[in-house]
């Protein structure tokens, strides 16, 4: 779903900016909304930030967006800011262990590959 500003905005640079959507939703659990950056606007360093909603959420819906870039950056009301996409999940029951499996990476991090 793309998601729209209700107001005329000015990010400046390096801040961040609460886009109250004036919406809430209600859908099933198992399912997660997550909102992502427009990819016109992430080519241009500006990106969505948070934006996780899980199923019991019921308040209004927002868009967190940053400006990452040196210049400001306008939005207009009615301008697409967001996408809002549903995606199901599982819904996971975790166990603490004294050690986990081994696997071919173990604990390996950042360039563990050697293609980082």
């Amino acid at each position: 779903m793309d998601l729209y500003s209700l107001e005329d905005c000015t990010l400046l640079p390096g801040k961040v900016h609460i886009f109250k959507m004036g919406f809430a939703l209600e859908f099933p659990v198992g399912y997660a909304g997550i909102v992502k950056d427009k990819s016109s606007m992430g080519a241009k360093g500006i990106t969505t930030v948070g934006g996780v909603y899980d199923a019991g959420y019921r308040g209004e819906y927002n868009v967190g967006l940053l400006n990452n870039t040196n210049t400001p950056f306008d939005i207009a009301k009615g301008q697409k800011i967001a996408q809002l996409i549903l995606f199901p999940v599982a819904i996971a029951t975790l166990e603490e262990v004294d050690e986990l499996s081994d696997t071919s990476r173990g604990t390996g991090a950042f360039g563990s590959t050697g293609k980082f």
